[in-house]
């Protein structure tokens, strides 16, 4: 089995290598330097480990996020094993081909874990772990073999904060079936890492319960080790200062052999140990590091037989048996056609026959039949489908007055009590602020999730608490450190799980809308994997006034109508909400083609995530006795409906989105008595009318002459003459784009700057978003009489 694992290794090294040499220099001309030269040398670091894991080591039940400049590597294994196709790998990093780094949403071969931004991916490996044992301890989830989520790690991916913050979350939820293999090649992309750090690499895993495995030597260096001398040698070597090491590597055997005997000094055993070797000997003795050894990974990996979470930190060299071996600018550099002419010539590969997967393999009928019976590619893809679980219709309130968030808490206590397939399938998750976003009652019924039982203290000794909370297997709650990385990596966990696993669940998390910029990157990187769950920000804007600027949110609206893979909602009252939650959990399950719904020219049957943005405000509802209007209900998914549509001689609009709908309502109601035909426009996604919008201006330009929008079909009707007011508690651009629809003049309120404490009356006022706001302006941006003020 060795020989074969050493034959496809030389195999990946060769082709991710060609890959990348190819893709630079088809595009050199048109792209100018376009910087892939880190493929070359990042990836030569990387074919043993992945040699030994994909080949002998993982079972299809196993899953992988790979380092992101090991793409090359992944995509020529994927190719040998017919899984991606010639003329995407000779288009790598180009059109329609290959990507840089793996990504489940645009490449085509099996990629278990989207991966770029660094460190993110690593993370993502514990918290479907988590998912994992979730799903495994549900009575109605299938019986599957539990896998060992898997993290091929840069060492300079270990300064990325996101992961020691999901350390700290592994320990405590009793993380386990978690590897993660740290290519220690001691290089980044702007010089060579600092001495050590292995010591504390180590000590950090082994203080939060990991396994540490150090892969520091080869064989060939062992066995050296074991001659006489060779204790010497090894203590060189282990004392060796890493840009030492890395500069002697590229320069090769003869200034090792100069570098060594003047260290050493002529000293018998140690001297005799290094004449008998060649310079070319020499040199590949010294490039013996554990990380580059079969023979030592593959006995590294048979060696774990439990659960426990293991951390292999194994020594390699960056661009290992390329010209770039060890140079400290490699992540740069790219070999030049000369070098790679060598490199062919090296490798043993003839001209012309680049792209053959199994060039310069004499007996390939007997590697074919090994790569037949690899464990991990025996069943094919692994990407699951689940069933989809119907809704039973929105859960309505009946408060007079009452906040969004609220009404959240309010509408998932009512799920809570039902007994049926979508309410036993969400599983929601919180920050260190499930009671203060209204997540308590759904716990209360539910429970903490645990796969082993935790009892509530506070019951057990009679205290009066209004949190009933009790860990369990059968919980539906996962309660996570304050970390909102780890917030939006759970859920991107949650949310593949009917990808990874084959059980659909509908995760919901909650977190203080200001700080969903706290995990921003966790959040684009969750929606670029298509993941599917409902981000729920509250409570929002500057409404949340006695907390000053720090807990209040300005620019959130416009990262929900940014964000690609997330549509994003601020609903003013409870009906809407309730509508909106119950179109949510049929749009998290949809996965249909990428065709526009012609009535709005939104792609809603390719489904996506969902962001509410909440209040803690109490708004006073409307007693809308529209809960049954098909019109109404389209409208607030659609994202807009006239809350009083203007007539044919409309003077105004008021466009408004959240809990300032009682300011544009009252404003509308003052300004009526000296202006005709006020509109006020309830809008409760800026993000869909915008989207609908520019689908539908793209449309046209394609020859569908009669596409309409939502936001035209609304506007279409209103006066050119008449002006536009736009409010929120956000950022005015939210709405201020709609003025544009038609070419209405427009008047956007809004708050650009930081907030502070206060009454809501006091910074409404202040940011000028309030009813007199409202009337002042259209008093001097609208024709006509005087508008009276109170």
């Amino acid at each position: 089995m060795t020989d074969h694992l050493k034959t496809i290794e030389q195999r990946l090294l060769w082709l991710s290598a060609w890959i990348v040499h190819n893709a630079n220099h088809l595009r050199a001309k048109e792209d100018g330097d376009v910087k892939v030269g880190g493929h070359q040398a990042s990836c030569a670091s990387m074919v043993s480990i992945m040699t030994a894991l994909y080949y002998h080591t993982l079972r299809p039940e196993d899953r992988v996020a790979v380092k992101p400049h090991a793409s090359p590597v992944f995509h020529a294994m994927q190719y040998i094993m017919g899984n991606q196709t010639l003329e995407k790998l000779k288009n790598f990093r180009g059109w329609g081909g290959t990507q840089s780094y793996p990504s489940r949403t645009k490449d085509i071969d099996d990629v278990d874990f989207s991966t770029g931004s660094v460190g993110l991916g690593v993370a993502e490996t514990a918290f479907s772990s988590l998912v994992q044992d979730y799903l495994a301890a549900k009575s109605w989830a299938k019986d599957r073999p539990l896998g060992r989520m898997v993290a091929l790690v840069g060492d300079a991916e270990l300064d990325e904060g996101n992961v020691y913050e999901c350390l700290q979350e592994g320990w405590k939820h009793d993380l386990r079936n978690t590897w993660w293999v740290i290519d220690y090649n001691r290089q980044s992309l702007d010089g060579v890492v600092r001495e050590g750090l292995w010591e504390k690499i180590e000590a950090i895993f082994t203080a939060f319960g990991w396994r540490t495995v150090v892969l520091r030597h080869g064989v060939l260096q062992r066995a050296a080790f074991e001659e006489p001398g060779g204790d010497i040698l090894k203590k060189w070597i282990q004392d060796c200062p890493n840009p030492d090491y890395s500069a002697l590597t590229f320069k090769g055997g003869a200034a090792w052999r100069k570098r060594l005997l003047d260290d050493i000094g002529d000293q018998g055993d140690v001297s005799d140990l290094l004449n008998k070797r060649s310079d070319e000997e020499l040199n590949t003795l010294m490039n013996n590091l554990g990380g580059q050894c079969l023979s030592t990974l593959t006995e590294a990996f048979d060696a774990i037989q439990d659960d426990k979470p293991t951390v292999f930190l194994a020594y390699t060299i960056k661009g290992w048996q390329t010209p770039l071996a060890g140079h400290k600018d490699n992540h740069a550099g790219l070999m030049n056609k000369a070098q790679m002419a060598e490199f062919q010539t090296h490798m043993g590969v003839a001209e012309g026959e680049e792209w053959e997967p199994l060039a310069t393999v004499e007996d390939k009928a007997d590697v074919e039949a090994f790569l037949k019976d690899v464990p991990f590619f025996s069943e094919g893809t692994r990407r699951f489908t689940a069933p989809k679980v119907e809704s039973a219709g929105p859960v309505f309130l009946d408060d007079r007055v009452l906040s969004t968030q609220a009404g959240f808490g309010k509408i998932l206590d009512g799920i809570a009590k039902r007994d049926d397939q979508l309410t036993e399938r969400i599983v929601t998750t919180s920050p260190d602020v499930t009671v203060s976003t209204n997540l308590g009652p759904w716990v209360n019924r539910r429970n903490l999730f645990a796969r082993n039982e935790v009892s509530d203290t506070f019951r057990e000794q009679s205290i009066p608490s209004t949190q009933k909370w009790q860990f369990s297997p059968e919980g539906q709650h996962f309660e996570l450190g304050i970390a909102e990385m780890n917030l939006m990596l759970m859920l991107g966990s949650l949310g593949l799980s009917h990808s990874h696993f084959g059980e659909r669940l509908i995760p919901i998390g909650t977190v203080y809308d200001p700080f969903i910029n706290r995990g921003l990157d966790a959040l684009n990187y969750a929606c670029y994997q298509d993941a599917r769950f409902i981000i729920v920000g509250t409570p929002s804007g500057i409404t949340l006034a006695p907390e000053g600027g720090a807990h209040q949110s300005i620019g959130t609206q416009l990262v929900g109508m940014s964000q690609d893979g997330l549509v994003s909602f601020e609903p003013a009252y409870l009906d809407e909400l309730s509508i909106i939650m119950d179109w949510s959990f049929d749009y998290l399950q949809r996965s249909g083609e990428n065709d526009p719904d012609e009535r709005t020219w939104l792609r809603d049957e390719t489904g996506g995530s969902v962001y509410l943005r909440l209040s803690t405000r109490p708004v006073e509802q409307l007693g809308l006795s529209s809960r049954d209007d098909e019109e109404f209900r389209r409208g607030v998914v659609d994202g807009a409906y006239w809350l009083r549509k203007p007539g044919p001689n409309c003077e105004l609009v008021i466009a408004y989105q959240g809990v300032v709908g009682p300011e544009a309502i009252e404003a509308a109601g003052r300004i009526g008595n000296d202006r005709r035909d006020i509109g006020v426009l309830a809008v409760t996604s800026a993000d869909r009318l915008n989207s609908g919008w520019t689908a539908a201006r793209r449309a046209r330009a394609r020859g569908h002459k009669d596409a309409v929008s939502q936001i035209e079909r609304l506007m279409g009707d209103v006066s050119r003459d008449a002006t536009l007011i736009t409010v929120t508690d956000g950022h005015p651009a939210t709405l201020a784009w709609i003025g544009s629809v038609a070419g209405h003049m427009t008047a956007p309120l809004g708050v650009e700057h930081f907030g502070q404490t206060g009454t809501i009356s006091d910074l409404y006022k202040h940011f000028q978003i309030d009813a007199d706001a409202i009337v002042n302006a259209a008093n001097y941006l609208s024709a006509g009489r005087r508008i009276h003020l109170r």
